[in-house]
């Protein structure tokens, strides 16, 4: 019983601990910042610029910061697109980030890109058929049914997973090769300021992290699920 508690307690803390502690980083960073010349709205605007990408739009979004290879759009959040603070400033340079991977043809990024589309219909589909294992085994009247549909399941379900393995990668890239050297050669962050812009791109790849074995969790409770 205690080694249960204890086991459930290491898994929340290897799932839960680096998501509260992107949070913990995300806010550090959040406050205002009178000095900074623009918003991280308007950097990724200007950045954009700078670099001759005048057709990638800059927007908010309530659906995470993220950048559209298809769009051709950068998306921040509000606190992000409208904010004067450490955090924005790097985010929207992590963004813009992509938008640099995709003008130079990144390969990279064009793979994971295909990937994300594949195991969005995979995972619902995954879904689906898992829920069909106790159907296809009582029609089949063999256990052998059953596991086939299982295994097929398994299978389909594992993609999302390793989306957010390769996606790590192409964060990293985004972050300490491009939007990392830009911030700090064009001195829009302070030397000063530079070590916090490395905590949040480091926080920022570390979703991707949990968001993996979040997969893998839900994949080992189907197979404890399988083993009852």
């Amino acid at each position: 019983m205690v080694r249960g508690i204890f086991l459930l307690f290491i898994i929340l803390g290897i799932l839960i601990g680096p998501q509260l502690w992107t949070k913990y980083v995300f806010k550090k960073y959040r406050g205002h910042r009178e000095e900074y010349s623009g918003t991280g709205g308007e950097l990724a605007r200007h950045l954009l610029d700078r670099f001759e990408m005048k057709d990638v739009q800059v927007e908010t979004t309530e659906h995470g910061d993220h950048y559209d290879p298809q769009a051709k759009i950068v998306r921040l959040t509000a606190d992000n697109f409208n904010g004067k603070s450490l955090t924005a400033v790097t985010v929207a340079a992590h963004e813009v980030g992509h938008a640099i991977q995709d003008k130079t043809s990144y390969k990279p990024l064009y793979e994971r890109t295909k990937l994300v589309r594949v195991a969005q219909g995979a995972q619902k589909i995954g879904s689906f058929v898992m829920m069909g294992i106790p159907i296809m085994a009582g029609l089949t009247r063999s256990p052998a049914g059953g596991l086939l549909v299982f295994l097929a399941g398994l299978a389909v379900m594992s993609i999302g997973a390793m989306v957010h393995l390769v996606t790590l990668p192409v964060e990293w890239d985004a972050s300490f090769r491009r939007a990392l050297p830009v911030l700090e050669q064009g001195h829009y962050v302070s030397p000063r300021d530079m070590e916090g812009a490395r905590t949040i791109l480091t926080a920022a790849a570390l979703t991707y992290v949990a968001g993996s074995l979040i997969g893998l969790l839900n994949i080992w409770s189907w197979i404890r699920f399988m083993r009852r």
